[in-house]
């Protein structure tokens, strides 16, 4: 195998001081890092934690994998897609046996651990042992690979032909084990594969590329992961004005997940205000619950992405992502699977936060007993979970998401703006 570059970071550790690189003088000049322990065996133990809704909080398994931790390494001899690694805080490299020089070059710029590859075996600058290279590239190949077979705390898979299968396989056999599993990936999109197979996905990959964007891409997807740790803040609104406005077209998105009752989508006719539109999970006497849909309203409304962004209903497409959120403000992530435009009555709902402002926030929102917009949630009360826009009325609350209005391709941005 060719030089094997390679680091590790943990997403949620709180940072407690920003990423070294060197000066000239071999001064430590501090840019942007997450905390470096002393560690043996390769600083391989400072790991990536990706994070999702547990299992236990749904009867469905809403989450992609479980709360664990997730290791990243980099293979690379490009010196630009080092430094992008440095600066998101990876900061562990594996060398080939000849790029010891290489490794001494990278050591002068920053703070790195350096370490190489000998013979399928991976050492520490110490001489220890700290990972076993196993390819993979036949049925009778994956069957030799079970966790007593290899004594050491890392393993990397370099899965040579299919993927997916494999995958699946060594996570069953893996499942409770000590060592750590790696897989090979020549992309972002590989990595994510390996990471999510079975739902709780290989403890790490390998990210074999030459090009700074996918090293880029790969720690936005987990930040888009790691977003489901944290909560939204939800702002309790007051319904002020429900009124019927006409004809227009309207977008019902089905998602690649189900939801449960008091989750949704965040929707608005302004950037500034979202509302908390429930799914159709909730049974009807005239109609089927679909617990992946949910009408959201006309295709000039906004809708919440994952990253802080909003996109436009008329622009999501299967494939796209949105967050899903409850009436607690926990949110997940969901892939859109298909959206449906028809053309339906429309009510107009506006709300304030109180009587005394004088921002107003709406939605449009089509005229029908099975679209809802979610109450705010009180502790241990038994209250409604939600209201149909059909029993709307002035003085009831709902759930809003307060943010910055001024967007520009779907990012917020600080700018004088007068919407109404």
């Amino acid at each position: 195998m060719a030089s094997l570059s390679s680091a590790s970071v943990s997403l949620v550790r709180t940072p407690t001081h920003l990423p070294c690189f060197r000066s000239n003088h071999g001064k430590v000049q501090s840019l942007n890092r997450y905390s470096k322990a002393k560690t043996t065996h390769l600083s391989i133990n400072s790991s990536l934690r990706m994070c999702s809704i547990a299992a236990s909080d749904s009867p469905l398994s809403t989450s992609m994998y479980e709360l664990s931790s997730k290791k990243v390494w980099i293979w690379t001899e490009n010196s630009q897609v080092m430094t992008a690694a440095v600066e998101r805080g990876w900061d562990t490299f594996i060398f080939s046996s000849q790029n010891q020089g290489l490794a001494n070059e990278w050591s002068k710029i920053a703070l790195i651990d350096p370490l190489f590859i000998k013979e399928r075996e991976i050492f520490d600058n110490a001489g220890e042992r700290v990972a076993t290279i196993f390819q993979v590239s036949t049925p009778s190949e994956l069957k030799k690979l079970h966790p007593e077979a290899h004594h050491v705390e890392n393993v990397v898979i370099d899965l040579l032909d299919w993927q997916v299968i494999p995958a699946e396989n060594i996570v069953a056999e893996f499942q409770g084990s000590k060592t750590t599993v790696f897989a090979v990936s020549k992309s972002p999109a590989e990595a994510q594969l390996f990471l999510e197979a079975l739902e709780h996905g290989l403890g790490g990959v390998v990210l074999k590329v030459e090009v700074v964007k996918a090293v880029l891409d790969l720690k936005e997807y987990f930040n888009r992961r790691n977003e489901v740790h944290n909560r939204l803040s939800l702002t309790k609104a007051t319904i002020t004005q429900v009124h019927a406005v006409g004809m227009g077209d309207r977008v019902c998105v089905d998602l690649c997940s189900l939801m449960r009752p008091g989750e949704g989508l965040l929707v608005g006719s302004f950037a500034r205000g979202l509302f908390l539109v429930h799914s159709e999970c909730l049974e009807s006497s005239y109609i089927a619950s679909r617990p992946f849909r949910v009408n959201a309203g006309p295709v000039h409304a906004y809708v919440a992405t994952p990253g802080g962004k909003t996109s436009y209903l008329s622009e999501l497409k299967a494939g796209k992502e949105v967050i899903v959120v409850d009436q607690t403000g926990k949110m997940r992530t969901a892939i859109v699977g298909r959206v449906k435009i028809e053309t339906r009555p429309f009510i107009l709902v506006e709300a304030k936060i109180d009587a005394n402002d004088q921002t107003v926030y709406s939605i449009l929102l089509q005229t029908a007993e099975t679209v809802a917009l979610v109450c705010p949630h009180e502790g241990n009360r038994t209250q409604k979970t939600v209201i149909p826009v059909t029993s709307l009325k002035a003085g009831d609350e709902v759930l809003l998401r307060l943010q910055g209005g001024a967007r520009h391709t779907g990012i917020e941005i600080k700018e004088f703006i007068v919407e109404n």
